[in-house]
């Protein structure tokens, strides 16, 4: 079997740029799993489901909740559940299929999840406080490049 890769240098790079990626993502993440477990007892699954719902105030129905947090549905009903049971969101039919459920966002599930989300845009700020803003203009378009190779326009 022939080797695809023509320049093994610049395949190299490219798997250096992935791992970094990959621990600067893991390193973010660890922060912020500690920073939303210590001021809010709550952890970054639960918040990603909020936010989700957050950002849609008529809901959402399970499979697009699971779509656009790239999960499967069982990943996200144990999650649900618990912010039903907790007053924090609202599970209710589908008017136009019994079988479907819309979640949205009770009044307390939303004020919670301002909260939370200008705590958030806090810690984000502060982790990305080193770099100049024509490093992060850049740092998103090759992101966006990235995710557009890859068949997933995000």
């Amino acid at each position: 079997m022939a080797d695809p890769v023509e320049d093994r240098e610049l395949a190299r790079q490219r798997l250096r740029l992935w791992v970094s990626m990959l621990k600067s993502v893991r390193s973010i993440e660890t922060e912020l799993r500690g920073r939303l477990r210590s001021s809010f007892d709550t952890t970054l699954p639960r918040f990603d489901v909020l936010a989700a719902l957050h950002a849609a105030p008529q809901g959402l129905t399970m499979t697009d909740l699971s779509q656009q947090l790239m999960v499967s549905n069982g990943n996200v009903t144990g999650i649900v559940d618990r912010l039903v049971a907790d007053g924090m969101a609202l599970r209710q039919n589908e008017e136009t299929d019994r079988r479907a459920f819309r979640i949205s966002l009770t009044e307390a599930g939303r004020a919670k999840m301002t909260e939370m989300l200008e705590e958030h845009h806090g810690w984000i700020d502060e982790f990305f406080a080193g770099i100049p803003e024509h490093d992060l203009a850049r740092g998103i378009a090759i992101m966006m490049d990235l995710r557009h190779s890859c068949g997933r326009a995000v």
